[in-house]
């Protein structure tokens, strides 16, 4: 029938448009004179255009900025196959690459951007997106789809205009094992390469195994591995594993973007947080799909965030019985349990054409993984690895592998944090006085200065007054200032408005060692389960031996100086404030673990505590990082003569005695 007719039509219609940015980027590289004499990887950049961009600058010529248009080529013409190339290109004019056509961004020298658009004025490397390993022309008989690729740059640069051509300082491969010469000019707007297998560098075979089989190295690394393929869709495993010892995320949030219509038919071990088939049924999806009963589809957004299942799921044939899923999201440090540092879950994603092929597998892009509690990650684009090893389920002594297998590295966010979510108070056995945390610490309400001050510094503290709320301190803050002599403002300051409170008390100086009492205060209504806690104490570390009542042990690699804390079996829980005894009074009473920390002079004989030393420079609670005071608690002249004058009258007591006798 007509109609009949028109569908088909209209379905060679979609395929081709769908087909069609895939095949005008897969351009084809060609042999030139100069690439059909090299016998390794022939790499040249061309400068194929430009020209001037808003907003004109007439007083700084420099500061005028450029669009320009590039070509990248790389062949391979030697006669082993080149797995994930990485091409590293020198730029050198504040360049902003706007668009790198089959390719992604692996790192940077001038930015940790890894996304379109990426500032790269200082260098990027470029690794495939579409075509990661380029074969030999042997193993393909030269065929040029193979073994080479050609990348279409589009950027912005500022300074360089007609007849100047803005070029980069170098190009190189970014392999290992590989040597590049110097690029050779060719006239003023190409440069090219050969780069040969280095024997010397061949020689590091475990350099090589390690950055195929293992990937890069990052603070959340995630994997997405296809466990099963088939024409039309495929099943993926999703793993996120946190490598980091001082990090942790709790609720995570993960979202990622499709880029080549795909959409998520069913999941277990995870959920998406909005099920929503609107876009499948209205899109090119639904089109194509013309027999699906998209009711029971459960994402076709572009960018889908995706949350971890409740324990209670765990085991439900359903949705969960995936190893390392439905936690609530919480994913701990590997120094707390290596075994729940881990997050899994499987989906089934469905394609579209022209990507119909059991072959044709797409990783999603622009990775993103947040929590409601620890620090903020900035994640890479995917770079392709070795295959996954998993155990036999059936548990026969063998291995099975993934089809392919893709890793993101995510990294910690080096911006300070606007709001913190924790603080540190100092005290010592020479001084009565507590330094409390700072004002504001944890962020002061919009309009504070017609209530408090938040930049006048908080007034000192008798110890028992932390355990207090802070907001119902200012009586006993008052009472002690005038005990003390001390000044009181008009305006007095802020509160700390922290959830979680920390004091770090000097408890003991001997001539053996010292010791230091840690005390944690939960202010907040939640509880903390699995809790962890570190401290960073520079030249004072080294002298650590133990702790008595928490779990305690350096952090690897910090040079003995960052000691790791949790909580000892069974007391996992720091429970959140309540009203307890002080019911009568309107008070809330803090949730409250410490302990005392012992120290050895060994290591560090010339240790004074008098000063700085024994106190922390860096607090972290659950990963995040937690507001030091800017003063310490130093000795208190007044009260150690009192103690020099008990230790001669004693003294003179015992002679007395002793000459009676």
């Amino acid at each position: 029938t007509n109609y009949s007719i028109l569908f088909y039509l209209f379905k060679i219609i979609l395929i081709i448009w769908c087909a069609s940015p895939t095949l005008l980027s897969q351009a084809q590289p060609q042999q030139t004179p100069s690439s059909s004499k090299c016998n390794g990887v022939f790499l040249s950049y061309a400068y194929t255009g430009g020209r001037p961009i808003p907003p004109a600058v007439v007083d700084q010529i420099i500061d005028q900025p450029y669009r320009f248009e590039s070509t990248l080529t790389l062949l391979n013409n030697g006669l082993d196959e080149l797995k994930s190339w990485k091409v590293f290109l020198g730029f050198q004019h504040r360049e902003v690459l706007v668009s790198a056509s089959d390719s992604v961004i692996i790192s940077q020298a001038s930015s940790s951007s890894v996304l379109f658009p990426a500032q790269v004025g200082n260098g990027v490397v470029l690794g495939g997106s579409v075509l990661k390993d380029l074969k030999s022309a042997v193993d393909t008989a030269g065929d040029g789809k193979q073994t080479g690729v050609v990348i279409q740059l589009v950027g912005t640069q500022f300074g360089v205009g007609t007849p100047d051509v803005p070029m980069p300082l170098n190009i190189s491969l970014a392999n290992h094992g590989y040597f590049c010469p110097t690029p050779t000019t060719q006239g003023n707007n190409e440069m090219h390469l050969c780069c040969t297998r280095d024997p010397i560098k061949e020689k590091d075979t475990n350099f090589e195994e390690e950055i195929q089989t293992n990937g890069e190295k990052g603070d959340v690394v995630i994997t997405y591995d296809v466990i099963g393929s088939y024409d039309t869709n495929y099943l993926a495993q999703v793993t996120i594993s946190n490598h980091n010892p001082l990090s942790r995320l709790e609720n995570w949030k993960l979202s990622w973007e499709w880029t080549k219509g795909e959409f998520i038919y069913s999941m277990k071990g995870a959920y998406p947080i909005l099920i929503d088939s609107r876009d499948c049924i209205f899109g090119p999806q639904g089109q194509y799909y013309k027999d699906m009963d998209f009711s029971t589809v459960l994402s076709c957004n572009r960018r889908p965030t995706i949350i971890d299942l409740p324990p209670t799921r765990a085991n439900d044939s359903t949705l969960g019985m995936i190893p390392f899923c439905c936690r609530n999201g919480t994913i701990l440090s590997p120094l707390m349990d290596s075994t729940k540092s881990i997050s899994a879950f499987q989906m089934q994603v469905y394609k579209m054409p022209p990507d119909l092929n059991r072959t044709q597998l797409n990783p999603p892009q622009n990775w993103k993984i947040n929590g409601t509690w620890g620090p903020e990650f900035q994640c890479g684009s995917p770079i392709k690895v070795s295959p996954t090893r998993f155990p036999e389920p059936s548990g026969l002594p063998t291995e099975s592998t993934s089809i392919a297998t893709w890793q993101v590295v995510c990294s910690i966010k080096k911006i300070k944090e606007v709001n913190p979510k924790c603080c540190v108070s100092f005290s010592a056995f020479s001084n009565d006085s507590v330094v409390p945390c700072r004002t504001c610490a944890c962020g002061c309400n919009r309009n504070p200065t017609k209530t408090c001050n938040p930049t006048e510094p908080s007034l000192l503290l008798r110890p028992k007054t932390l355990l207090l709320p802070s907001e119902n301190r200012t009586e006993e803050a008052l009472e002690w200032a005038k005990i003390k002599g001390l000044d009181v403002p008009e305006l007095l300051p802020c509160v700390d408005n922290c959830g979680i409170n920390i004091n770090w008390h000097l408890d003991s100086d001997f001539k053996g060692g010292w010791t230091a009492r840690m005390t944690l205060l939960n202010w907040d209504e939640t509880e903390h389960v699995d809790w962890f806690a570190a401290v960073e104490l520079g030249e004072s570390g080294p002298g650590f031996e133990k702790a008595y009542s928490f779990n305690a042990t350096f952090v690897p690699g910090s040079n003995d100086n960052i000691i790791f804390m949790k909580a000892l079996k069974g007391l996992n829980y720091l429970h959140g404030a309540d009203n307890g005894d002080n019911q009568k009074k309107g008070l809330k009473v803090a949730g409250k673990q410490q302990s005392v920390i012992m120290f050895s002079k060994k290591k560090t004989p010339d240790l004074d505590l008098g000063g700085v030393h024994g106190f922390p420079t860096r607090v972290l609670f659950n990963g995040e990082e937690c507001v030091l005071p800017t003063t310490f608690p130093t000795n208190d002249n007044q009260r150690k003569g009192m103690v020099v004058k008990k230790s001669i009258f004693f003294s003179l007591v015992f002679v007395m005695a002793y000459l009676l006798l």
